[in-house]
């Protein structure tokens, strides 16, 4: 099994930070967001990691990974991304966003978790929203849920019926599972450069492939804002410290 780290964007909405480097070279809780998900997936057994770099690509540099860069990075978005390594995509993956922080039962749960295309969502997602926001009513975007099965996601702003559960960007793609992606993407290509990778997925349900949900509750953080970043102290309870090098961090 391979990791894909998509660490191409510049994080606009972080930019008091991040005007000298990506923003998954932020530091929380002392090391950089990229350098925290290589450790977890090394501890988890996968040892074969591709970075996608974009925006300040020579700010990212870890060593024992490779790299690929997504040049047009200002003109594309996720999916675009992603085929930037399509060469990689010839067993099973799993893709994260390089601005999340995720614990490492979470990714050994999704890594055995049965299914070729299943996609990470956090249930318990409101009080992580209020804690966040102050509101559930921010940034929210459906995810439809038929037991595991996702019938729906990604639509911005939606009826309060369609948020069982928050897209939290940690994906696993079976061999048979990266065959559909790529079909899909070819097929419209020049659609998906602009996409986000929710956008593929609704594609893939739309085609009547299964897309499955691992249901998680809490166990992960995002840093998307400069006051995520500025209050990942406040956040971090929604986090064990277990298994994510944080234990240490907590008992100090």
């Amino acid at each position: 099994m391979k990791a894909i780290i998509l660490a191409a964007g510049r994080g606009t909405r972080l930019e008091k930070y991040t005007k000298g480097m990506p923003k998954g070279m932020l530091k929380v809780f002392g090391k950089p967001l990229i350098g925290r998900q290589i450790e977890i997936y090394r501890r988890c057994g996968i040892k074969d990691i591709a970075i996608v770099t974009g925006y300040m690509a020579d700010k990212i540099n870890f060593s024992g990974v490779k790299y690929y860069n997504n040049k047009n990075y200002e003109r594309t978005n996720m999916v675009a991304s992603l085929f930037c390594v399509e060469n990689e995509l010839n067993e099973d993956i799993i893709v994260s966003y390089a601005d999340i922080l995720f614990e490492k039962n979470i990714l050994n749960r999704l890594i055995h978790y049965p299914g070729d295309i299943v996609v990470t969502v956090d249930v318990g997602w409101k009080d992580y929203w209020k804690a966040r926001f102050g509101d559930i009513d921010v940034d929210t975007e459906s995810l439809v849920l038929e037991k595991d099965k996702i019938l729906e996601l990604g639509k911005p702003n939606p009826q309060k019926e369609k948020l069982d559960a928050r897209y939290v960007g940690l994906i696993k793609f079976s061999k048979n599972g990266i065959e559909d992606i790529k079909k899909i993407y070819h097929q419209k290509e020049k659609m998906f450069q602009k996409a986000y990778m929710t956008d593929l997925l609704q594609a893939l349900i739309d085609s009547k492939i299964t897309v499955k949900a691992l249901k998680i509750n809490h166990g992960w953080l995002e840093f998307d804002t400069v006051e995520d970043y500025e209050r990942s102290n406040e956040l971090m309870h929604f986090l064990t410290g277990q298994n994510i090098g944080l234990t240490d961090i907590k008992n100090k």
